[in-house]
């Protein structure tokens, strides 16, 4: 069958999509919210309400309701404590921070008392993800497929680990199997996965239809901002910086955190807007630095700025080392290698590129900084030689 006719169905549901007055997670915040005020002690309304408070962070990048979930969690421990389903929405509020020792603690702390609690598993998977230890994150998501075949949760998790292990294709099959089985009333949902497909899309090189997904999320959820950095993205690939800086100024309206304002400098600079670019890097430096030593912070973005526009990869070093200290998944430590070879610690970082290049991964970006530095590293062996 032709692969681009399995896409057409999504976008034709996302233009399809009706206009609705709050979002999903808006909506599920209201209803637990009057539940609660007819029943101020029924613990599973707070449970209700602290996992929407948390699905409207996603939507909105806004972390403040990270901390509005995390009050609720409160109260629900408060009127019974250790109940397990607060228990669970705490683990998803710690993945949303990046505090993922934590989350990962916890998560196996709930696995045994439920070791057949699916969500629990897809905890796991995200937590193990970012600390690097991806043997047990393929373990975890498989338990997610084998407990209920096709579940959505499961599906994502998996494509996600097909995605890191070189499968680009088979990635692409399951974010549209979740994709077909997600309730058309979840529009953040279903514009999440877009995004996703939109990302696929553009690792291999597929812009017309990375653009494609991308536009359909935006259809699904207007002015998404995971939907707009997409776009952007593509629109950076295709050489259209103007129209990439214009969507990344959009998306930093939408979520004004540091990462964002990287990647709307990097844009302007790209465009030959030489003076906004610097401004905007100067902003981005000064907000990064104070949230560095935090778990949810930008020190991707802080490694780059530092190795690729100040030339200062003494700097980046130390932000890759500290990063390490928290997580050691493949782009942290590429961005760690990616310092060393500036420093011209080529053999160095080589060897850490081979590593992680073991896992199958395709990424783009990472693929053409590994190459620059087993050139730079082999240059250097001719050398000595």
């Amino acid at each position: 069958m032709n692969r681009l006719a399995v896409f057409v169905f999504p976008l034709a549901l996302a233009i399809q999509a009706p206009a609705q007055l709050l979002t999903p997670a808006e909506r599920s915040i209201q209803k637990a919210q009057q539940m609660i005020a007819k029943s101020p002690n029924h613990v599973a309304y707070y449970n209700a309400l602290a996992m929407a408070f948390a699905r409207r962070a996603r939507e909105t990048s806004d972390v403040a309701y990270y901390g509005k979930a995390e009050e609720t969690i409160a109260k629900s421990l408060q009127l019974q404590p250790n109940n397990f389903e607060a228990l669970k929405v705490k683990a998803w509020v710690l993945l949303g921070r990046h505090e993922f020792a934590a989350a990962l603690d916890l998560a196996k702390q709930l696995n045994k008392q439920m070791p057949d609690d699916i969500s629990i598993y897809g905890y796991l998977a995200d937590a193990n993800v970012e600390l690097g230890n991806y043997p047990a994150a393929v373990d975890a998501a498989q338990w997610m497929l084998n407990l209920r075949a096709g579940n959505i949760a499961g599906l994502t998790r998996a494509a996600y680990l097909r995605e890191l292990h070189g499968d680009i294709s088979g990635a692409m099959d399951l974010m549209q199997m979740a994709y077909d089985s997600t309730p058309v009333a979840e529009a953040e949902d279903r514009a999440w996965l877009l995004v996703q497909m939109s990302h696929l899309s553009w690792a291999e090189n597929n812009l017309d239809r990375a653009a494609h997904f991308a536009n359909g999320a935006l259809q699904l959820f207007p002015e998404y901002h995971y939907a707009l950095g997409a776009l952007a993205r593509v629109r950076t690939a295709q050489g259209r910086h103007e129209e990439a800086a214009h969507l990344l100024k959009r998306r930093y309206a939408a979520a004004p955190h540091p990462e964002n304002l990287f990647t709307l400098a990097a844009a302007l600079h790209a465009a030959g807007r030489k003076a906004e670019a610097a401004e905007a890097f100067a902003r981005f430096e000064t907000a990064a630095l104070q949230e560095s030593a935090t778990a949810d912070n930008s020190n991707h973005e802080l490694m780059e700025y530092y190795t690729d526009y100040l030339k200062q990869p003494e700097k980046a070093l130390r932000i890759a080392r500290m990063e390490l200290d928290r997580r050691r998944d493949v782009f942290t430590r590429a961005g760690y290698a990616w310092a060393l070879s500036a420093l011209g610690r080529d053999a160095e970082a080589d060897r850490e590129m081979k590593a992680i290049l073991t896992l199958g991964i395709k990424n783009p970006k990472l693929r053409e900084q590994a190459n620059t530095i087993a050139l730079r590293a082999e240059a250097k062996t001719r050398a000595s030689r």
